[in-house]
């Protein structure tokens, strides 16, 4: 059962997720929401979930393939309604190997960019970026927060 349990302004939404399933419903929901050239920062500790919630977003763009962490490749790129490009910075410890990594055309292009570990690369992303934080609860709960600029939609 999801939970929106408070919603201090228009642009930011806390909400509970009691499981995986939760977890992957509220990625699809955003991923219905979003437009080429959205980018989406996620942060949260290992094993919080920001790959189910990234394989939510993934089904919400029609894209069949298997989701999973690009830890070790750093960029995975799916094709579905438009292109997904899902980053994984979890291995990026300077903002100069973040650069290095040539993602300039995928940020802000004609596909959505989801980051995970983005607050390793926080300075070099796009104002407009949403972010995802999702916090490990009680009873293996998550909370998981989204803030958009205020000049998105909600």
């Amino acid at each position: 059962m999801i939970s929106l349990i408070e919603s201090n302004s228009q642009r930011v939404r806390n909400i509970i997720s009691n499981g995986a399933k939760d977890t992957e419903k509220i990625g699809r929901r955003l991923g219905e929401t979003l437009k080429p050239g959205d980018v989406v920062g996620l942060s949260g500790p290992l094993g919080s979930g920001k790959t189910v919630f990234v394989r939510g977003v993934a089904a919400a763009l029609g894209i069949q393939e298997r989701i999973t962490s690009p830890t070790f490749t750093l960029i995975s790129e799916y094709e579905g309604n438009m292109p997904l490009y899902h980053l994984d910075l979890y291995r990026i410890h300077t903002p100069e190997e973040f650069v290095w990594l040539g993602v300039e055309e995928m940020i802000g292009g004609n596909g959505i960019s989801l980051i995970e570990w983005s607050e390793r690369a926080a300075h070099n992303l796009p104002e407009r970026t949403i972010r995802v934080t999702i916090a490990i609860a009680d009873n293996d709960s998550r909370l998981i927060s989204i803030s958009k600029p205020s000049h998105l939609n909600s």
